[in-house]
């Protein structure tokens, strides 16, 4: 065994030795022994790995989390708050039923999964796993199969039609030492509807794993702010499979955060299936070290498929963001339309952004790109607002909201796109003071 495989299998070692499998009937417990058989196969990721080389994973691989102070909302108006949701409520890892509605809505079946994993009949049985474990080939990922092996709670959703409204999943943080993994499930049956809205930083360190299959003619929206605490560590993925005629489109919002990893996999089985995901990212490391890094594999196995990869970060103060990003063309699936954008904005020298996007095509009729760019404030663009007694500072901060505008245009629903703006206004303001 190589020097780096028995670091891999020495931290995974260490990270089992303080774990406990959660209670569950027969179907649970054969998915989740087979995750966890992935998982020592695999080991922990280590710094040499490809798709690790630009984000250490050490305080991801360790035992026991670093404690993360509890961050003071103060006044902050809730995210989402205005919007008309159902609302799930998990403290530290753990469902919440006094702070969640109740688990009912029309078109829609919602179940905790700690409730589903105990049933030896259920429809979450031939999902729950199976779209982590196709997602491991060409790319493993261990901290996925870590969370299908050990997660013991999270919500699994089958829409059976259009759902009369959204479903949000908020997430507290109250123990500075709480390290929580959760798994959700998501079914969408053939012309069905939902959007998924989630928000707050979970816990000290959070695993997260959602796994998504959009039948033929479905429709799934999501979007999602990952909470302020400027101490927190995550990694999440989404997994998700297209069936004909479907749509999934994602967004992610994140600020703060000292390391963030948001890996997100998509699989096109079915013709004509669009896939749009798209993050923003503002990390100031004077707070506390900021390094966030999305990870996205999209593969095209079907015809006349349309997918969309727009990510933006703006970064100060010795922030870091990676962006790794591919699309994947299998033979056969001609017409693809592929696109992908990485940009960043780095607001003073001592920021870094680090992109890998790649295409690897097996077909011959396909309109695919990708480009990505680093750099400063436009000077014209500063020049033209200051000429028109624009202060630095607000015209600066102008400048960012325009830089992001491409990623929240992905916002299906215009009032949460501008619930997103007036939230990145009003962190921009707080640094500007």
């Amino acid at each position: 065994m190589s020097a780096v495989a028995q670091l891999k299998q020495t931290a995974l070692a260490d990270r089992l030795a303080v774990l406990e499998s959660p209670a569950g009937g027969a179907w649970a417990n054969e998915a989740r022994a087979d995750a966890r058989a992935r998982l020592e196969a695999m080991g922990l990721p280590a710094p040499r790995d490809e798709y690790w080389r630009f984000t250490r994973p050490a305080s991801l691989n360790a035992p026991v989390p670093v404690p993360a102070a509890i961050f003071d909302h103060g006044c902050e108006a809730p995210v989402f708050g205005a919007v008309d949701r159902l609302t799930i409520v998990f403290v530290d890892g753990v469902f919440d039923p006094d702070q969640s509605d109740p688990l009912e809505m029309a078109g829609i079946e919602i179940e905790r999964l700690a409730d589903a994993a105990g049933k030896d009949i259920h429809w979450v049985r031939e999902l729950y796993g199976k779209l982590e474990a196709r997602g491991q080939a060409p790319v493993e990922r261990p901290f996925a199969a870590l969370n299908t092996a050990f997660a013991a709670d999270g919500v699994v959703i089958r829409v059976t039609g259009p759902a009369e409204k959204p479903v949000n999943l908020v997430y507290r943080h109250e123990n500075e030492n709480s390290d929580a993994m959760l798994h959700h499930v998501v079914k969408l049956e053939a012309g069905a509807d939902l959007t998924l809205l989630e928000n707050g930083p979970a816990a000290a360190r959070f695993n997260k794993v959602l796994e998504v299959e959009v039948a033929d003619g479905a429709a799934f929206h999501h979007v999602r702010t990952q909470g302020r605490d400027h101490e927190r560590q995550a990694v999440t993925h989404v997994f998700a499979r297209l069936g004909a005629e479907s749509i999934f489109k994602s967004f992610t919002l994140t600020v703060n955060g000292r390391l963030t990893r948001n890996e997100c996999v998509v699989e096109m089985k079915g013709d004509n299936a669009v896939a749009h995901i798209a993050g923003a990212a503002m990390g100031d490391g004077s707070d506390d070290a900021f390094h966030h890094d999305d990870t996205v594999f999209v593969t095209h196995d079907a015809e006349n498929c349309e997918s969309r990869q727009v990510f933006k970060k703006v970064l100060r103060n010795g922030a870091v963001g990676a962006f790794q990003g591919k699309i994947l063309v299998k033979p056969g699936a001609q017409k693809t339309d592929g696109y992908q954008k990485s940009q960043s904005l780095l607001l003073d020298d001592d920021s870094t952004f680090l992109a890998k996007p790649e295409l690897e095509i097996y077909a011959d009729d396909v309109a695919c790109s990708h480009g990505s760019t680093s750099g400063a404030i436009d000077e014209e663009a500063m020049f033209y607002l200051r000429s028109r007694g624009v202060p630095e500072l607000i015209a600066t901060d102008l400048l960012v909201l325009a830089f992001l505008a491409d990623a929240i245009a992905e916002i299906e629903n215009p009032a949460i796109a501008d619930d997103i703006t007036g939230r990145l206004d009003a962190w921009l303001q707080r640094r500007r003071s």
